[in-house]
Formats: C-alpha cells, sequence, structure tokens
C-alpha cells in the first residue's frame, strides 16, 4: 500500500476478499476508478454492475473501461444506487462499494443524500451473499456532506451485529475532515 488512505484501505480489504469470477456491484461509479478495479480484480469471469445518477460520470466510466480493455465486463446504469436491488438478486454480490460525496471535479451540488444512500445501504446488505463484504468511503467536510455523514453513522449503529460485522476507522490527526473508511462484512 503505497499511500494510506481511505480508497487505499477499502481496496486492501476488497482484495484480501473477492476472487475472479466474482459479482461486483459499484454503487457510485463516479470517475470509474473502483469499477474499474473491482473488473480488474474478478477478470473476464466475473460481473461488475456500476451505478452514477451522472450521465458524466457514466461516460467517465465508460472511457476509463474502454482505455484499459475492462469493457465486456461491467455493466453501466444511469440509475441512483437506491434502485440496486431491481438489477441483482437477493443474496448474489460479493462485493458492494460506494463512495459517498460528490463527482471528484465535477458539480459540488449534486452529491450524495442519506434519504437514498441508507436504503442503498440497506439493500445492498440484502444482495450481499453470506461471506460478501461491502465498502463505504465517505467523504464530507467543505461545502456537503456533514449531514449525511453523520446519519450514515447513527445507521451504520443499528445492523444486526449477528449478521453483519461493521468495521468504522478513523484518521485522528489529519486536518479539513479526512473521510471515513467503513467496512462491512456480512457473516457465512
Amino acid at each position: 500500500m503505497s499511500a494510506l488512505n481511505t480508497l487505499a484501505i477499502a481496496h486492501r480489504f476488497i482484495e484480501e476478499h473477492l476472487t475472479p469470477g466474482g459479482f461486483c456491484i459499484d454503487a457510485t461509479a463516479g470517475r470509474g476508478y473502483d469499477t474499474a478495479f473491482l473488473c480488474r480484480l474478478i477478470g473476464p469471469a466475473g460481473k461488475v454492475l456500476a451505478f452514477d445518477i451522472q450521465q458524466e460520470a457514466i461516460d467517465s466510466t465508460r472511457e476509463l473501461l474502454e482505455k484499459e480493455g475492462l469493457s465486456s465486463i461491467a455493466e453501466l446504469h444511469l440509475d441512483s444506487h437506491h434502485h440496486m436491488e431491481q438489477y441483482a438478486q437477493e443474496g448474489t454480490v460479493d462485493c458492494i462499494t460506494f463512495n459517498f460525496g460528490y463527482l471528484p471535479k465535477g458539480d459540488h451540488s449534486i452529491c450524495t443524500h442519506a434519504q437514498t444512500s441508507i436504503p442503498a445501504i440497506e439493500q445492498g446488505l440484502r444482495l450481499l451473499k453470506p461471506g460478501g463484504i461491502m465498502s463505504l468511503c465517505i467523504y464530507y467536510g467543505g461545502d456537503s456532506g456533514f449531514d449525511e455523514k453523520n446519519a450514515l453513522m447513527e445507521y451504520l449503529q443499528t445492523i444486526d451485529s449477528k449478521t453483519y460485522t461493521v468495521l468504522k476507522l478513523e484518521f485522528f490527526n489529519r486536518p479539513n475532515c479526512p473521510p471515513i473508511p467503513v467496512m462491512i462484512l456480512k457473516e457465512a
């Protein structure tokens, strides 16, 4: 791990749990980096569904996947993450990733909100197969995200501890509201 940051922690967690041929969901495609990362890990025998509400994000993701030769592994959907249950069956998904906040280098007025993010997490928990994982990178601060961050933190404490392990990490000595990595494991 070259840099210890939220995304590197999430990727390390995913690498340790995901195997070739897996079925994954990138709930917030953004610029496509997580979608491409998942495609590389699961390979051509796997499948990744990627969602975003912004055409700009879908276009960026498509361009990156084409550039890296990964287009055949991913399906891109111009749709909200809180509709993912319409695209996958309960108990079939190996890994789901979320990056909460706004599109990097995009319009900051378009961002994720607790009103759709929490239902998306709930759906994701149902979609995960036993032993499946979920990573959440919670970006907040500046001009958005405090309300969503607070609602997510409150919600995550209520997830059934008999079925899921929820691990929240924090950077204590970093300024300016560092992102929060959260890892969830569905017990086998």
